[in-house]
């Protein structure tokens, strides 16, 4: 069974800055991809940042510039750094990851129970 578990979320003004932390647990064999979403209230789900295993990485056009993506392929984390913080940046913040486990050889999309982030002006 695989498990990830967002840590990090919290209140902040505007212009503050959060880390959010993510941990896939489990009996993972290899993940391939590693992801930021966010849902703002009454909203749908959005890309906010991903890195791939090459290290690639990939923004949304409203945080290029304020948000960063790193992973640690030692411990199956990944974290976003987000900097410059707005308003418009309050939602449910979910971790995400596409990855195989040990007795499978297909990937499967998993998710994280979210962690609230607001901001306030």
């Amino acid at each position: 069974q695989v498990q990830l578990v967002e840590s990090g979320g919290g209140s902040v003004q505007t212009g503050g800055a959060l880390t959010l932390s993510c941990e896939a647990s489990g009996s993972i064999a290899n993940i391939n991809n590693m992801a930021w979403y966010r849902q703002p209230a009454g909203n749908q789900r959005e890309l906010v940042a991903s890195i791939n295993s090459g290290g690639e990485t990939t923004y949304s056009n409203s945080v290029k510039g304020r948000f960063s993506v790193s992973r640690d392929v030692f411990t199956n984390t990944w974290t976003l750094q987000m900097e410059n913080l707005k308003p418009e940046d309050t939602a449910v913040y979910y971790c995400n990851a596409n990855l195989r486990i040990r007795s499978s050889y297909t990937y499967q999309i998993y998710w994280g129970q979210g962690t609230q982030v607001t901001v306030s002006s």
